[in-house]
């Protein structure tokens, strides 16, 4: 028997957030704060979340724009963030399930689908 490597790629894992989602900040130095996801990086396993993580970014000046000193928003890893109930307002975690063959997402903590 030879040992060989498998060679087949895992499938890419669906995030439960999308963009647009009001999410909560679990950890990091956000923590407790709400905000809407502009961005979600799936890469990087992260995404945007507005007003939230902001950082200071030191522009060069360019041909259209004046450089300086940049505040923007920095990547939150999912994992941080908790989608927020629609219903209730409160965080919970997102279940998928078939409605008319297509997979859905739903709260857990009130069971109502998420658009």
């Amino acid at each position: 028997m030879e040992n060989k490597k498998f060679t087949t790629e895992r499938f890419a894992p669906k995030f439960h957030l999308k963009k647009g989602d009001k999410v909560a900040v679990l950890a990091g130095s956000a923590k407790g704060k709400e905000g809407v996801i502009t961005q979600v990086l799936s890469d990087k396993n992260s995404a945007l979340v507005e007003g939230l993580n902001m950082v200071k970014k030191h522009v060069k000046p360019s041909n259209n724009s004046q450089g300086g000193i940049v505040e923007m928003e920095s990547p939150i890893h999912i994992s941080n963030l908790m989608l927020i109930d629609p219903k209730s307002g409160k965080a919970t975690r997102v279940g998928r399930k078939e409605v008319d063959g297509s997979s859905v997402r739903y709260s857990k903590k009130t069971g109502e689908i998420i658009k």
